[in-house]
């Protein structure tokens, strides 16, 4: 705005929302090392554009037809509902629960969920378990998931984190992809990651692999298309294990 704060702005029917940041509800970590909480939090709602959100009316203007509102108030109640305990101490969302989330924001590495007034980021490898090289290939804001909330820290309501994954609501069926590769085939596969001198590959049979050597020219990169010769099954991971004999088409 003119006077420097930071506002988000939602269109419910024909009403225009102004919800400030303050009352978004953007919880981080005050980690330092991630830049100012100020800046990040405007990261986090800049790539919640196209989000369905919750919100409770604080002000009605009905000559400009706009509204002020709560994010904050409306994720306080669901927690209430959601999360409290009641009467015989139970909770509606407990630990292993698989319940729906919205997709609020998505990135390359990871995508943040609401669920039901909690919001928890889901890195790429708990999303699959096939290899992800690029979230937002899969996922895209406004997508409602289902997830498996893993922890629940609650010293109080306002302070409510979970964690949650989605692959464990998956079958994996990586042993029985396994069988269908053989030492010494060769296999087309797209590169998803490289860490450390180690180069991460989803092949087309399905099957994960890894190569540590590339036998052609050109150095290889995120989401090239390769040809992957197998040398180890590792059963215990579910991986191929091998070389790249060359690259058929770079990602330019």
């Amino acid at each position: 705005t003119e006077l420097g704060t930071t506002i988000a702005v939602v269109y419910y029917k024909e009403f225009r929302v102004v919800i400030p940041m303050e009352e978004m509800m953007i919880q981080l970590s005050e980690n330092t090392k991630h830049g100012e909480l100020a800046q990040r939090q405007n990261k986090v709602l800049g790539s919640m554009l196209g989000a369905e959100i919750d919100f409770v009316i604080q002000g009605l203007d009905n000559e400009s037809r706009s509204i002020v509102a709560s994010r904050k108030n409306a994720m306080q109640k669901k927690r209430q509902i959601f999360y409290g305990m009641d009467s015989k101490g139970n909770a509606q969302i407990e630990v292993g629960r698989v319940v729906q989330a919205r997709v609020i924001a998505v990135a390359e590495k990871t995508i943040r969920v609401e669920v039901f007034g909690v919001e928890c980021s889901i890195n790429a490898r708990d999303l699959s378990w096939d290899w992800i090289g690029d979230a937002t290939e899969q996922y895209h804001v406004g997508d409602q998931i289902l997830v498996r909330v893993q922890e629940i820290e609650a010293e109080s309501m306002e302070t409510l984190i979970i964690k949650a994954d989605v692959k464990s609501v998956i079958d994996n069926d990586s042993r029985e992809r396994l069988k269908n590769c053989k030492v010494q085939g060769k296999y087309a596969g797209v590169i998803t990651d490289i860490y450390k001198g180690a180069v991460f590959l989803k092949l087309n049979t399905g099957v994960n692999a890894v190569a540590h050597s590339c036998y052609d020219s050109r150095m290889p990169g995120k989401k090239d298309e390769v040809s992957f010769v197998v040398t180890k099954l590792d059963e215990e991971r579910c991986v191929a294990v091998g070389l790249i004999s060359r690259i058929i088409r770079q990602n330019l």
